[in-house]
Parts: C-alpha cells; structure tokens; sequence
C-alpha cells in the first residue's frame, strides 16, 4: 500500500514541476498587432513542398510559417490544398511586404501567386482573415522565430 501511495506522490511532483516549468511563451505564434497565430513551422524544402496540401481545416487562430533561408522571392501555389488561404510575405525583420488571398486550385496547372518586395518568412492563414483583422502591409510580425 505504502508503495502504491509512494507513486502517486511521485506522479504529482513530476507533475507540478512540469506546471511551474511549462512556459505558454514556448508555443510557436506569430503576432501582428493584437493579433496572434499559432504556428506550425516549415523549414526544410520537404515541408514546404508539401505545406499544408490535403488539409480540410486551419483553426481561426492557427497558421503554417515557412522560413526561408534567405530573402527572396518565394511564390506559391495551392496545388492538392483544399483550404482557402491568404498568404503574407515578409521580410527578415518581419515587415509584410505583400499579402495575397488564393483559392484551392481546380486547373492543372495550377496557379502560381507571386508577391512583390523580397521576403524571408510565409504566413499562411484562413484566407479573409487579414482584411477582417485589418492586417496590412508595412505591419510588423513579431516572434521568437523571425
């Protein structure tokens, strides 16, 4: 019995540490002004071949960032992607230096959406989303990964 109780206490510490050292700060988000997304970051060419293709929903405050080694010009195409989305590139500081709406493809080939400005980061998010929250170019995304 003394034993059974023993684990329990040990289960409890571990998980208290683990409250008192989770860090909320540690989820992966990018803010525009008052407005914050969590992200799921694509940083290799395999990632962001595939983006997010066969995916039927993105949660209203949810995103796909895809890092880019180094400035550029990055288009984009929505190829097998079923979920309506606006694209916003920007720079290495975080500044958006274009912001695109794009629809699922239904023509092959698909389109490929050009931005204009050089950009470091993508950000994919639930398209109308940015004219609803009034999102702008010349904005500045903050995060932990920019």
């Amino acid at each position: 019995m003394k034993k059974i109780w023993a684990g329990i206490l040990i289960i409890i510490i571990i998980f208290v540490v683990f409250l008192i050292f989770y860090n909320k700060e540690d989820v992966n988000k990018v803010c525009i002004g008052d407005n914050c997304f969590v992200v799921e970051v694509v940083d290799d060419d395999e990632k962001r071949q595939k983006g997010l293709m066969f995916r039927e929903e993105l949660d209203e405050n949810t995103g796909m960032l895809f890092i880019f080694e180094n400035e550029g010009v990055y288009p984009f195409w929505m190829k097998n992607t079923l979920i309506p989305l606006d694209m916003l590139w920007m720079d290495s500081s975080g500044k958006i230096v274009d912001i695109k709406e794009a629809d699922p493809c239904e023509s092959d080939p698909c389109e490929v959406i050009y931005h204009s400005g050089s950009a470091k980061y993508v950000l994919e998010i639930n398209k109308g989303l940015s004219a609803t929250l009034e999102i702008e170019i010349g904005e500045i995304a903050e995060s932990k990964l920019i």
